[in-house]
């Protein structure tokens, strides 16, 4: 991979990597132990929403924050800050609550530093193919994780305990740090005045690409979030139970690694939105056969076809935004896409079980692919007329 030839990247990928690995080993375990406390189905679903307050309140202000620091301080700090907040969960032995308060403190650090690492990397590969190797493995990586890290928290869980899952998490975030710690301190990009919340939105405002992108991306994970709530209905009524619908779980990973190996070629070589439209539409179409499938023989494909169009829907507004938007706003507008990401997911997550409740879940499923290949549609018109971003247009190559 190209960008793995650059020893700051390198550094910040295996740091990112480690974190996330040891994050994701909790995804089981989290619930699960609020369960064990509380025996409440409503108390261990309220874990996910927990998780979502911070960006929606937050995401704005720590993208200012992020183009007013120095970027490398930020995500050292959200490291150390994030390794503390899981500490707490050692503590709750027997009031839940405390959970629930070392969540939010934990996404809190995370608003902090997705945006600063998604405005670093160009800093660091330039935005030309060695961006697109970036993002590409930085995909590639993430499905691993969300595939092999899940049920290996499970095990651990099961042959050890709670408290050696923590530890885990926060050894992940410390070494992190350290990685991070070792890349090169460089020049914070030019800044002709001091960020602001305003200034951010007018630079949003300004930027025609980015405007076009945050509906589309909005919309699209609103209407996906919809009917990943309702996978686990899915599989009780149609498929045979929860068994067949872990089975469809890691099916999604499978098609999550091969996306991220598909974008890699494609970024450079096809328009934006081109690009986007067809992995939307190709999206709607494989979620249809999905949520129309009575059998495992037609959902596994049709779940590995969702992970790789998906994936690649999400890799590529990411790699548009790093290649138009000035390096000196672009962890404001990270912030901006992540607080929007957060509200469209819950908002999604809510409006598909009530609409299969009030009517069905295929006619949930065809309404949100319907949605999808709209915004896929609409996202067809060029997205800044004056200068679209093409394949090659953006390349800058990477900095001295």
């Amino acid at each position: 991979m190209e960008a793995l030839r650059v020893r700051d990247f390198r550094l910040l990928w295996a740091g990112r990597t480690i974190s996330a690995l040891g994050s994701w080993l909790l995804v089981i375990a989290i619930p699960a132990h609020v369960y064990a406390l509380t025996g409440s189905l409503l108390a261990t679903g309220l874990t996910l929403a927990f998780e979502y307050l911070p960006p929606l309140l937050l995401g704005p202000v720590a993208g200012v924050l992020t183009d007013r620091w120095d970027r490398r301080r930020v995500m050292i700090a959200a490291d150390l800050f994030r390794a503390a907040a899981v500490t707490l969960m050692l503590t709750a032995t027997t009031d839940h609550r405390l959970i629930y308060a070392a969540l939010v403190a934990e996404s809190a650090g995370a608003v902090l530093f997705r945006p600063a690492a998604q405005a670093h990397v160009p800093a660091v590969v330039g935005t030309g193919t060695g961006l697109s190797s970036a993002n590409s493995l930085n995909a590639f990586t993430d499905g691993t994780v969300r595939l092999v890290a899940p049920p290996l928290g499970a095990a651990i869980l099961t042959l050890t305990s709670f408290p050696t899952l923590i530890w885990i998490d926060v050894a992940s975030y410390l070494l992190s740090a350290l990685a991070i710690a070792a890349t090169t301190r460089r020049p914070s990009p030019a800044r002709p005045s001091t960020p602001d919340l305003a200034g951010g939105w007018k630079v949003l405002r300004g930027l025609p690409v980015a405007c076009a992108l945050l509906p589309l991306t909005a919309v699209f994970l609103a209407a996906n979030a919809s009917l990943s709530a309702l996978l686990v209905p899915l599989g009780i009524q149609r498929l045979g139970g929860t068994h067949q619908i872990g089975l469809v779980l890691s099916a999604l990973g499978v098609g999550f690694l091969l996306g991220a190996v598909a974008i890699r070629g494609l970024l450079d070589r096809v328009r934006p939105r081109f690009l986007l439209a067809a992995t939307q539409l190709a999206t709607a179409v494989s979620l249809y056969v999905l949520f129309a499938s009575t059998t495992l023989f037609v959902a596994l494909p049709a779940a590995v076809a969702i992970g790789t169009f998906g994936s690649m829907t999400l890799v590529t507004p990411q790699t548009v935004l790093q290649r138009t938007v000035p390096n000196e706003a672009l962890g404001r507008i990270s912030a901006v896409f992540l607080s929007a990401e957060a509200l469209a997911t819950l908002l999604g997550a809510v409006a598909g079980p009530v609409l299969a409740q009030a009517f069905s879940l295929s006619t949930a499923a065809l309404v949100a692919c319907l949605v999808i290949a709209a915004g896929a549609l609409a996202g067809l018109a060029p997205w800044d007329r004056s200068r679209e971003p093409g394949s090659t247009v953006l390349v800058r190559g990477r900095p001295g």
